[in-house]
Order: C-alpha cells, then structure tokens, then sequence
C-alpha cells in the first residue's frame, strides 16, 4: 500500500505543484527555508544539533503554533538537557515561531511527504522523539520515523467527523500509521474513542484535555497600542467595536452588510475586519468598497496616518499575527469560518479576554468548545446572517449582557486549563521508563 501511496502522491505533486507555488508567492517572503520543503537543511542547523538530544515538534500552521509554544514552556523545565526543533508548513506559522520563540529553538520547514525528501530530513534533523501537534497524519514521515525506532506523540489530538469519515473509510492503510504513537493526547473522551476506532493502542491514548485553553493567553510583551492606532483613524474611544476576526469568503460581505444596518441605531459603530488568510486582503476590500464601507489597510498604516471622526467605518487588517490584540479592545467578537464556511475558528481566545461572542452554525473544529460556551451563556451561536445581526443589536445595547457572557466565557476558559502540563508530563513519563532520554 505504501508503494501505491507514493506514487499516487508523485502524481499529486506533479499536478498540484503550480497551484501551491502561486499560493507560496502570493503570501510572500517564500524563498526563505524553500528548499528546507525538500528536507534541505543548512550547515548551521546541522551543527546545531550535532550530539544533542533532539525532540522535533511539528505545528502546521498559526494555530498549531501557538499550542506549541505552551508546550515548550513546559517541556523545557522537564527536559532541560534537550534541543528542541519546531517544524510549520506554511509562511505564517513560521512568522509566528520566529516571533514567539527564542533564538535558541531551531525553527525549520516540515518536509513534503515524499519517501526521499522524508528520508533526507530525518537523516539531517535526527530526533530521539518527534511530536506532531493536532492530526498531521503524513504516511512516509510517521512510517519513516517508526521504522527508525524513533517515539512519535500526538498531541491535542482531535478528528473532526469528516477526517474521521475518511481516515476510518481507508483503516487497512491508516491502522498501522495511527499504532505506531508511542503516546497521544486527547483533547477528550470522544477523540479518544475514534482514535482507538482508528488504531491507537488504548494503552497510548490519554485524555488531557484541550492545549487551545493554555495557548490562549496572551504574551505579556506587544508593540501593538490598538487603542492609539484606533485614535489615528478617528474611532472615539467610547465607540463600540465590532471585532469580525478569521474570516472567510463570503463572512466580510456578511459583515459589511450587517454593520451598516447597525451603525443606523449605532453611529458610534466601528468595524474590524481581519480575514483569516492575509493575503485575501485585496479581495476582500474589494467586497468591503463594493458595499459602500470607507476603510483602510492595517499594512497603510503609519505613524503619520490621520483621519477626521467619521470618515472611516472599517479596518482591514491585512497582517499577521495581531487578531489577539484586536479582540482586547472588541466591544463583541464574530468568530469566523462559521458562517459561510464549514469547520469554525478558535472561540477560546476571545473567551480567555472576556468578550461577548458570536459564531454561526458552522464550527465543527471546535464543537465540545463551541457548545460549552453557549451552553453556559458565555457566547451566542446564530444560524445564518438576520440571526447574526439580532445578536449583534441585542449585545450593542446591552452592557449588563455583554459584562456577564464575557464573565462567563473566561471561566469556562478557566475550567478547562491544565492541558499543557498534562501532555508535557505524558511525553516526558514516557521517555524516562522507556529508556529514551540520555540523561536524568
């Protein structure tokens, strides 16, 4: 079955390669690390970890990223002696690493999943253990890695029930990838039940909870001052602020729609809109123009950059890496990719701020989280645009019920932090019985 994988994959590539170049360029800064998507590793990474203990993390994008470097805080104290190397696929998430990890940590692209390409890579790399973050389920590099002798760990480890509809339709090929973690973190007893399904050994599954709750804090350390920002475009700062945050195709359209039927009871009313791929940023002020709304690109933005009050009702935020600070100052949260598109964005990190929230229908990626949250009162979930704005109105003229969901949503947050430790202490208990670690 590998062998029919492999070549069915050369024939992807072969195919597909234009498509995802174009998408490479189109977000920018993409020669930087290109070659390391082959497993082409410079001298200095090499050197680096040259008789060293080696644990390599795999975080594929933004959201990965952000689990990782909670769990490297609590790795690190655990295993102090080891060097640690954080692997992304994409172009942002490696923007995140380098902005949230210190220099000390490798920071290196995750090879594509060709047989040679994987090969080179572990030869380069040489990890003692490998932890994958969510369910990156690449087979030559899981197979590769087992037939090493090398512990893989999964970590928060959740299957939405389509990846689980197509991982249990093909289990003779997938069975063997999913018995050969060493150790798999759960996110909870559900995940836990699929995977086993799947072909997790019971006695390698351990339900910790989600990572999500602990990454949500925020850095205690930013260069973002939102509320000047907002003064510079002439937002009063008593102006409610709707927070529009990862969105999607056709959820900015949405938007625009809604606000300007608010901003009529509203005329304080401000909106912000960050999609969840910058790079649709063009795109998306197009649809924002189209509507009537007078915004400006958080990328045009400058020190010298002044606008009257009233004479914009929109951001766009066309960068990277700063939704969490736009939430802080939300006076309400739309969650995006809930709408109009399926899978839903993370509800917990405006949870962890105290905001009212509001998703659509859509948020299978996070639904434990998701009906947590409006369960307990701490976030409204809506079925389609009308609903949206009701929920919108109801919490722009109501302070007391905007004060109390977000009481309730940070505690759930709360309720549910501890993850991280868990996961650490699951990896580590398993490199010490196991005779793994060099040292004590």
């Amino acid at each position: 079955m590998m062998r029919l994988y492999n070549i069915l994959l050369t024939i992807y590539l072969l195919f597909s390669a234009p498509y995802y170049f174009a998408r490479l360029v189109r977000r920018g800064n993409w020669r930087q690390g290109f070659f390391q998507r082959f497993g082409m590793y410079d001298a200095k990474i090499k050197q680096a970890l040259t008789n060293r203990f080696v644990i390599w993390m795999h975080a594929v994008s933004v959201g990965e990223v952000n689990v990782c470097t909670q769990l490297i805080k609590a790795l690190e104290p655990r295993l102090p002696e080891a060097k640690l190397v954080v692997s992304t696929t994409t172009t942002t998430g490696m923007g995140e690493l380098k902005r949230k990890l210190p220099s000390r940590i490798a920071k290196i692209y995750y090879p594509i999943d060709r047989l040679k390409y994987v090969k080179r890579a572990l030869n380069a790399i040489g990890p003692d253990a490998i932890i994958l973050v969510e369910a990156e389920i690449w087979p030559n590099f899981i197979s590769e890695a087992n037939k090493r002798g090398i512990p893989l760990f999964l970590v928060n480890a959740r299957l939405s029930e389509r990846s689980y509809r197509g991982y249990k339709r093909l289990k003779f090929f997938f069975r063997p990838l999913f018995a050969a973690f060493a150790g798999v973190g759960a996110q909870n007893e559900a995940d836990a039940a699929k995977l086993r399904e799947l072909g997790c050994r019971p006695e390698a599954i351990h339900v910790v909870g989600n990572i999500k709750f602990d990454a949500a804090v925020l850095e205690e350390h930013h260069f973002l001052d939102v509320p000047s920002m907002l003064r510079q475009l002439g937002v009063s700062p008593d102006a409610r602020i709707i927070v529009a945050g990862s969105t999607h195709a056709g959820e900015e359209a949405v938007m625009a729609e809604v606000f300007l039927r608010l901003r009529q009871r509203f005329p304080d009313l401000f909106l912000i809109v960050v999609p969840r791929h910058f790079e649709r940023g063009k795109q998306v002020g197009r649809e924002l123009a189209t509507r009537g709304l007078r915004f400006v690109f958080r990328s045009e933005i400058t020190s010298k950059t002044r606008f009257a009050p009233g004479e914009l009702d929109c951001l766009l935020v066309n960068t990277t890496g700063e939704l969490k600070r736009f939430y802080e100052y939300a006076t309400v949260i739309f969650v995006g990719k809930s709408l109009t598109a399926e899978g839903g964005q993370n509800p917990i990190e405006p949870g962890a701020l105290g905001k009212p929230i509001v998703f659509g229908p859509n948020m299978q990626n996070f639904a434990q989280i998701a009906q947590s949250l409006v369960a307990r009162g701490g976030a409204i979930q809506v079925k389609n645009a009308a609903e949206l704005e009701h929920a919108l109105e109801m919490l722009l003229s109501d302070e007391a019920r905007r004060a109390e969901m977000g009481r309730i949503a940070q505690q759930v947050v709360r309720d549910n932090q501890g993850a991280v430790d868990r996961t650490a202490e699951m990896i580590t208990a398993y490199l010490r019985e196991h005779g793994v670690l060099p040292f004590r």
